[in-house]
């Protein structure tokens, strides 16, 4: 009689984020799989199932989840993007933690790694291109130096494709990411009266957390590689996607608006450093061309579906109401992608 088939084992850091919760429920549905998290803080509501482990990815305790596990692959969320965090720490967390995970998945033969980065590496230039590629410069840190560590991390995450070329490393460049996150863009949509500068009104792109997920698991199949740009289903002028939230924008004058925008910092009024009112003057559109042709991934969420999970207007229904968006795509997407 044929053994029982191993259950397939993975890891995510940074599993008490909403990405990474959202991760580990979408995973641990799916017959035997066994989910793993790392991350200092807290899983609330988390499945019984899962099991959880409160510790710093920096530390021993972290290896012994490799060395007492047969793990197969890697889903590394656990990346810090705090511009008001100590930089040493920072620092540190990034690109030593991501370090110390590269060696846990050499030393202990994981023959998966997917990282989740950002599209913000890119940076918004006057000259961009109408679309980005994956082979375009990473660019950002040029004007935001707190953004270095996560190109550093990205670069690093690159390095182990000629290092180690038997370790499948995916690694992914989501969009601005919308939904429960508490990111930039989630937060600026958030905000009464957004901000935006006389004159400028770049393009936008924005994904739902869900087809963030989605992408996440469409990389983890076998064989596959290489950088992913991650997009939602469209582009659209900033002023619309702020229209879409039912907001009136707040427009300021360019030549003073770093000095608002330091003292609003400084006061702790806005969560917006100085140096990311580039987003708001020029555009970074991302060619999401590659994930669709090789991950085979498109994005099942609409602009109007994306807006409103950052506002907390809907709820995510499971994999039920995931199903059946995705039967319905090819209509939600595209009336969605007009608006608004």
């Amino acid at each position: 009689m044929a053994g029982r088939r191993r259950r397939t084992t993975v890891v995510i850091t940074g599993i008490a984020g909403r990405l990474g919760q959202l991760l580990a429920r979408r995973l641990h549905r799916q017959v035997d799989t066994q989910v793993i998290g790392i991350d200092r803080r807290a899983f609330h509501r988390r499945p019984k199932d899962i099991e959880h482990n409160r510790i710093d990815l920096r530390r021993k305790a972290a290896e012994d989840i490799f060395r007492t596990h047969k793990v197969d692959a890697i889903f590394h969320l656990g990346l810090m993007h705090n511009p008001r965090q100590d930089q040493g720490e920072h620092f540190s967390w990034n690109i030593v933690g991501t370090q110390r995970l590269f060696e846990f998945a050499a030393r202990y033969h994981v023959p998966k790694v997917v990282l989740v980065s950002s599209g913000d590496v890119y940076g918004p230039q006057v000259d961009n291109p109408a679309f980005l590629s994956e082979d375009a410069p990473l660019l950002a840190a040029q004007r935001f130096a707190a953004i270095r560590d996560l190109i550093a991390v990205d670069m690093m995450a690159q390095s182990y494709f000629w290092k180690m070329p038997e370790l499948e490393t995916v690694v992914l460049r989501p969009a601005h990411i919308l939904g429960g996150v508490r990111n930039a863009m989630s937060n600026y949509l958030r905000m009464a009266r957004p901000p935006t500068l006389f004159g400028y009104d770049p393009l936008m792109q924005v994904i739902h957390e869900e087809d963030v997920v989605s992408a996440i698991v469409a990389a983890a199949r076998p064989g596959l590689r290489g950088v992913f740009n991650v997009v939602g289903p469209s582009a659209l002028p900033l002023r619309q996607l702020i229209a879409a939230a039912g907001k009136a924008p707040l427009d300021l004058p360019h030549p003073i608006a770093p000095m608002i925008a330091r003292r609003a910092w400084t006061l702790r009024l806005l969560d917006i450093p100085a140096a990311e009112l580039d987003w708001l003057r020029f555009a970074a559109t991302l060619d999401g061309s590659r994930a669709s042709e090789q991950l085979g991934f498109e994005a099942i969420y609409g602009v109007r579906d994306a807006v409103s999970a950052a506002l907390r207007r809907s709820v995510f229904e499971g994999e039920a109401d995931l199903a059946r968006r995705q039967g319905q795509a090819d209509v939600g997407v595209t009336d969605d992608a007009r608006a608004p």
